[in-house]
């Protein structure tokens, strides 16, 4: 017997597991809310330098005082960081059309030292606006998202070996709970760096949510339908995109932005108590009669009572003999790297878990450079995931898992390239491309997380799936600074951002096909299909999703 057949004792997909997996899927909506929000909340209104003081009494209109004091740049709007050194009251006689040009360069021109003003059309209020994070302090705005990204690194290390430790329910409890305490102290935040302070709550708490909802969503449902279960966890995720423009467009400030998709969390730490412990986890951590207790309480649920009290000890002990052989031994990272097929495969993986989240949040999150409205492109990148996700899976599934990996990276680093040739005024050409680039990332995650599980082993695939996922938080961390490298030339960030997906693609010709493969259990195993000795195990559905130990951040990706 195996612990799949105690599921099903315990009434297989019912009623508990109905509700256990939608109530624990609500929340992804709001963590996709949470990632991108820096999208919003961090928006650069258009701006320019305050008056003079000495022109706060005169009775000029505010079209008249901007035309003496901030100059024109060579694309005819005002400069953003420069003004007169004092008002060119000429200019009025002229009608402005001297403003620009070369009439401008013989003027003294300083820096905005009376502040700037800001037309704020778009947004109500904005961080950017609330402390004046332009001209000098706009690499600022990029630090803000990368110190959260920072906080999804952190909390993936800590979060993962607390739950395997002290079990997912608690750990998802304190991760809502963190979540909706630090997004509520971010939205009253009264200095930038305590809001870059509790934004870095809510990235620990997004891995520790990510963690424990897929593992507790996976632990209680039985093989057949994970793979079901999970890409409908998926595409959750892709509708909070979506739920997040609808939002924004409606709370144009950033702080009652901030507090709108965190207050739901409150709710949800209410609604995590209900949950139950992984009977799994409780049997291999040495509580068998709380993981007994459990299990008969879901076949109660489920209206199987009769059934749920046949389970015993003796069974539970039955079905849990292969996981307990299989966790025997002392694996660690350095395992991923000590024998050759081992490190190579690491090595390649790591490349393309980087680079894909890397160009990722690097498009993701600078949705004002296409010049399209903010809340329409929020929009379009968020529902290009949902045919994206479709045909990864068409390709994986008939191609095969290597070329669907490589194709995707290589065609979204050329999409992204192709956008650099193409002139700002062609706006629809240059979203499109952006679209399908986008859409292609999101397919190689999908196709990431299928393949990374499918080619490490069942000993040291939790392992394998931790270092990978950290390879990505890396990648989403340096995403936003590249951005500053734009200052120096506006063409450097799309060609490191073009360019690393290209690069990681080829990588992952490298790697071995797992299409139809059985999944290895050892790491001999993955040495041997590595020197080209097939194993003699009888193929298992090559499903990351089927694995309780894989894939536990992905709906932090």
């Amino acid at each position: 017997m195996a612990f799949g057949d105690l599921l099903e004792q315990a009434g297989g997909t019912g009623r508990f597991q109905i509700l256990h997996v939608v109530l624990l899927c609500i929340p992804v909506l709001m963590m996709a809310s949470h990632n991108l929000l820096q999208n919003f909340v961090a928006a650069v209104p258009p701006h320019f330098c305050s008056a003079h003081t000495n022109l706060s009494q005169s009775k000029l209109s505010p079209e008249e005082t901007l035309l003496v004091t901030v100059p024109l740049d060579q694309t005819g709007k005002p400069q953003r960081c420069l003004r007169y050194a004092t008002p060119q009251w000429h200019l009025l006689a002229k009608n402005g059309t001297s403003g620009s040009g070369e009439d401008a360069q013989d003027v003294d021109l300083q820096g905005c030292t009376d502040g700037w003003s800001y037309n704020m059309t778009e947004m109500s209020t904005t961080i950017i606006s609330d402390w004046h994070l332009v001209c000098d302090l706009r690499s600022l705005k990029q630090m803000g998202q990368t110190v959260y990204m920072g906080g999804v690194l952190v909390g993936a290390l800590v979060f993962g070996g607390l739950a395997d430790r002290y079990g997912r329910r608690i750990l998802l409890i304190l991760s809502n709970l963190l979540m909706a305490v630090s997004g509520t102290c971010a939205a009253f935040s009264t200095s930038f760096p305590l809001f870059c302070l509790f934004r870095f709550g809510c990235g620990m708490a997004l891995s520790g949510l990510g963690l424990n909802t897929f593992s507790l969503i996976v632990e209680w449902i039985p093989t057949r339908v994970r793979t079901v279960v999970g890409t409908i966890t998926g595409y959750c995720y892709t509708v909070g995109q979506l739920l997040l423009a609808v939002i924004a467009y409606f709370i144009r400030d950033w702080r009652w932005l901030t507090l709108a998709v965190s207050l739901p969390f409150y709710v949800f730490f209410l609604i995590s108590w209900w949950f139950h412990e992984s009977s799994r986890w409780l049997a291999l951590s040495n509580k068998p009669e709380q993981a007994i207790k459990n299990l008969r309480s879901v076949a109660k649920f489920n209206g199987r009572r009769e059934e749920g009290e046949k389970i015993d000890l003796k069974m539970l002990q039955e079905s849990m003999k292969k996981e307990m052989s299989c966790s025997q031994g002392s694996y660690s990272v350095l395992d991923l790297f000590r024998t050759p097929t081992m490190r190579n495969m690491t090595i390649c993986l790591s490349a393309v878990w980087l680079s894909t989240s890397f160009a990722y949040y690097g498009l993701a999150m600078d949705l004002q450079k296409f010049g399209v409205d903010i809340y329409l492109i929020q929009v379009i990148f968020g529902a290009v995931d949902i045919p994206a996700k479709v045909v990864i899976t068409v390709t994986m599934s008939f191609v095969g898992r290597r070329p669907s990996q490589s194709g995707a990276l290589i065609i979204a680093g050329i999409t992204i390239l192709i956008n650099l040739l193409v002139p700002y005024d062609y706006q629809m050409a240059r979203t499109s491309l952006a679209v399908i680039g986008k859409g292609c990332l999101a397919a190689s995650f999908n196709c990431c997380y299928l393949y990374s599980g499918e080619l490490y082993p069942t000993i040291i695939r939790q392992n394998g799936m931790g270092w990978v996922s950290m390879m990505a938080r890396v990648g989403a961390m340096v995403a936003p600074m590249v951005l500053l490298t734009g200052d120096y030339k506006p063409w450097i960030p799309g060609l490191i951002y073009g360019g690393a997906p290209i690069l990681s693609g080829v990588t992952a010709i490298f790697l071995p096909e797992t299409l139809g493969s059985p999944l290895p259990d050892t790491i001999q195993d993955v040495e041997d299909r590595g020197a080209g000795r097939s194993s003699k195990k009888p193929p298992k559905e090559g499903i990351i999703l089927q694995d309780t130990e894989s894939n536990p951040l992905k709906q932090a990706a």
